[in-house]
């Protein structure tokens, strides 16, 4: 019966994971492709690395606040309504690069715009629009819609190479908005749909009343709270080990080719982890596929402590890295929409989605300056080695998680919040 209600989900669902694919990409390209400009703008305006560095960070930050109350019109709107529109105005935010002038006043100002712009096809939109459309098989849907970054990460290389030799890095610019960005938008066009264009509207209202949690219940919620620390615990010690990593295996004496073939054994190994992941999560306790993913990585932090010396040990420690590092934030999405439901789950993950992009900046730094203090990373490894203990944890001790049917998005309009 299960199995059943599954294909009949991707027989309807499949264009809106596909949809969701695409702007997930979309949402990481100009991310992915920052390093590629460095160059050519250091040419160009003869900036500091810092400078040039920056923008990221910058937009990272606007979008973590933003999220919250972004997700809230979701919940109200809905991610089509809201998602088409969003890809546009970032098509033009994209471009706006284009006309840098080499004032870096004018380049912070830019960044912050474009991080007020991206919040439109944040995460959220793509998130909302599959956990609403899959119950059954939402494990596996979520886990190929997220790997957009990665499909990203891949191609943006060499292509804006390429662009940028051919080109000129103000054109490259424009093509990755017009041209990246024109194919997110046809394809969402033709694709894009979520739970309220399908769920008829209840008493006149101005959006579908669709099941879960009311926000003062969300605030209340327990097994929330669980899920909410994990993800920011486990992310800023997954994220600040992500970035110092090379450093970490170079300082110990593995060769720079050699790190660098590590890492990226861990990308691959995180594409895997997020299909392998979904499955998982489908078929068995979520919070059992949960755990195990985030408690899991402390095997990293631990094999880093004492067994840099052992190749065969890193190499198992760096897939089992990659691995999870490809599914955190699916397990962080499933988990929220099973204990959330969808009634305003665009602004409860909003605030999750917050919590991680915090995580995300705050475990660097954090990570470096337990370097500049005691003078290595072994202080920020056994926290790390901690941390993702705790994390799986919490998520195993979570409770089953709720039935959402019908009969909840009907209670009575006083409990709405």
């Amino acid at each position: 019966m299960g199995d059943g209600r599954a294909l009949q989900e991707w027989k309807r669902g499949w264009p809106v994971v596909v949809a969701a694919m695409a702007g997930f990409s979309f949402f990481s390209v100009l991310i992915s492709a920052t390093g590629l400009f460095i160059e050519p703008l250091e040419r160009a305006f003869g900036w500091d690395r810092a400078t040039l560095s920056m923008g990221p960070a910058i937009a990272t930050a606007v979008t973590a606040l933003l999220s919250p109350f972004y997700g809230a019109l979701i919940d109200r709107f809905g991610s089509r309504r809201l998602g088409l529109p969003g890809v546009v105005v970032t098509m033009a935010g994209t471009c706006m690069f284009a006309f840098a002038s080499g004032s870096k006043l004018q380049w912070v100002v830019m960044w912050i715009a474009f991080g007020l712009i991206l919040t439109s096809i944040k995460s959220t939109i793509w998130t909302t629009a599959v956990a609403g459309t899959f119950d059954k098989g939402r494990g596996l849907a979520l886990g190929l819609a997220v790997t957009g970054p990665a499909i990203a990460q891949t191609l943006v290389p060499p292509l804006g190479n390429f662009l940028i030799e051919s080109f000129g890095w103000r054109a490259a610019y424009v093509w990755f908005g017009l041209g990246w960005g024109g194919v997110t938008l046809l394809v969402c066009w033709l694709f894009l749909r979520d739970a309220h264009d399908r769920r008829p509207k209840a008493d006149g209202a101005a959006r579908a009343v669709l099941p879960g949690l009311h926000k003062r219940e969300a605030l209340r919620s327990r097994a929330l709270l669980q899920v909410a620390v994990s993800s920011f615990v486990v992310m800023a010690m997954t994220i600040g080990l992500g970035i110092h990593l090379f450093p970490i295996l170079t300082e110990a004496g593995v060769a720079r080719s050699e790190a660098a073939w590590l890492l990226s054994l861990g990308g691959i190994a995180g594409i895997v982890g997020k299909l392998v992941t979904g499955a998982l999560l489908d078929r068995f306790r979520p919070n059992w596929t949960g755990s195990l993913t985030m408690g899991v990585t402390a095997v990293t932090f631990v094999v880093l402590i004492r067994f840099l010396d052992s190749m065969p040990a890193l190499i198992a420690a760096l897939v089992i890295n990659g691995y999870a590092a490809g599914s955190k934030t699916q397990i962080t999405a499933f988990l929220t929409a099973g204990y959330a439901g969808m009634r305003n789950f665009g602004m409860i993950y909003g605030v999750m989605s917050a919590l991680v992009a915090l995580a995300s900046g705050l475990g660097p730094w954090i990570a470096g300056k337990v370097y500049d203090t005691s003078g290595g990373y072994e202080p920020f490894l056994w926290a790390g080695a901690v941390g993702c203990v705790l994390g799986g944890a919490l998520l195993l001790a979570l409770p089953p998680m709720p039935k959402w049917d019908q009969a909840d998005a009907e209670s009575s309009p006083e409990r709405r919040q």
